[in-house]
């Protein structure tokens, strides 16, 4: 009975995942494809992949103070309006290289194409690599680790993720790009991604529900922390190099203070999502090794295992958000200017705040999360209707308690 209960929600819970991720992606296209029109750049080139046949010349010059080899290729364009012309294309002559990476004859990389407008001469400058097979060899490594080793809830957890980028790419950047409020159009989008992706991986039971609704409550908080301190320490938003550059490929008007609260919001929830659904299970799980704890032992238990799992998770997102700026800090750290002058710069601030906003919002996460499912799972006895209409404790993982 359980197990056919068990594959029920799954495929119940599946299909209205698949529904939904089929009208938001269809929705936010058209909305993708209208936005495109506000779209101003200053380029008039094709990018297109191209195929390395010969290396023409390899030598080394001096660009700047540094000295770098340079190559000329002969390249074979491989589709779009240039596709099988043979163009030359230099490397390392007009960029600063790599000392490591150098191309290889049959190397596929991708290459900037363009029509001189006074002589009609077609040119081919050098882009990138072509990272499309190695990144889709990595993706599927990915699936094969996450369902051999999660088995079904890995599955679960897959298409989770598939709705969450739908989410994200054809409902909240389509929102923002429209001029709407960025942190109405993240918290709506990341809310609704985040409770399918729960229920759709954990199920429909009451450490589920309690999970969202902590999720929910520490959102709330977390994005009026960051309003907060947003203001207080008067972040525009323009610390970032790429906001300049957004704000010089559209014509729409994006509030980029917002902008910067949503992504605060949206990077503080990837964290909330791991901690509170982790905090609920160990409640229910505790709670199911022993169904005569009290309330308030349940809570004390249960917050020994959140105190540990908050201060390695802080560790995490602060070591996270190190390495992601390790160039930046190397950067600064030539700079021979006071420090303070150093972090007050908007770039270092909005991180500082980012860090330490997403922070409190853990830690006031824990309590309310532990306080929350504690009262759940200590008085579902009371309230039968709780598991009639709501689901059992536990229900995927097979603790089914009937009092």
């Amino acid at each position: 009975m359980i197990k056919k209960q068990r594959l029920i929600s799954s495929i119940v819970i599946i299909l209205i995942t698949l529904i939904l991720f089929a009208i938001f992606y269809i929705q936010g296209k058209k909305q993708s494809e209208n936005n495109l029109q506000n779209f101003v750049t200053g380029y008039n080139a094709n990018t297109a992949r191209a195929k390395v046949i010969s290396i023409i010349e390899e030598g080394k010059l001096t660009l700047g103070n540094r000295d770098q080899l340079y190559q000329i290729l002969s390249v074979e364009v491989l589709d779009g309006n240039y596709q099988g012309q043979i163009l030359q294309v230099d490397y390392g002559i007009q960029n600063v290289i790599s000392t490591q990476d150098f191309i290889r004859q049959n190397d596929t990389i991708l290459v900037n194409i363009g029509e001189r407008p006074d002589t009609g001469e077609i040119r081919a400058f050098f882009a990138d690599f072509d990272r499309q097979k190695s990144l889709i060899i990595l993706f599927i490594l990915f699936v094969i680790f996450s369902i051999v080793i999660s088995g079904w809830k890995g599955l679960r957890s897959l298409v989770g993720i598939a709705f969450s980028l739908v989410i994200i790419l054809f409902y909240i950047l389509p929102q923002i790009l429209a001029g709407k409020d960025p942190v109405l159009a993240s918290i709506t989008g990341a809310f609704f991604f985040l409770s399918v992706s729960l229920y759709l991986v954990y199920g429909w039971n009451l450490k589920t529900h309690s999970a969202v609704i902590g999720i929910f409550i520490s959102l709330i908080i977390t994005g009026l922390l960051s309003a907060f301190f947003i203001n207080f320490n008067r972040l525009t938003g323009f610390g970032d190099e790429n906001v300049l550059f957004l704000t010089q490929m559209t014509s729409t008007q994006i509030n980029m203070k917002g902008l910067l609260l949503a992504g605060m919001l949206i990077g503080a929830l990837g964290v909330l999502d791991d901690l509170v659904i982790s905090q609920s299970s160990s409640v229910f799980e505790l709670y199911a090794a022993n169904n005569t704890l009290s309330f308030k032992f349940l809570y004390k238990r249960s917050m020994n295992i959140g105190k540990d799992h908050v201060a390695a998770t802080v560790n995490t997102l602060f070591l996270a958000y190190a390495g992601a700026s390790l160039p930046m800090l190397l950067l600064f750290s030539f700079n021979t200017q006071d420090p303070w002058l150093t972090i007050n710069m908007s770039l270092i601030a909005e991180e500082i705040v980012r860090t330490l906003v997403g922070s409190i919002g853990l830690f006031i996460s824990i309590p309310m999360t532990t306080a929350l499912a504690a009262y759940v799972a200590t008085n579902q006895k009371n309230y039968p209707w709780l598991n009639r209409y709501f689901g059992p404790d536990n229900q995927w993982d097979g603790h089914v308690h009937h009092h």
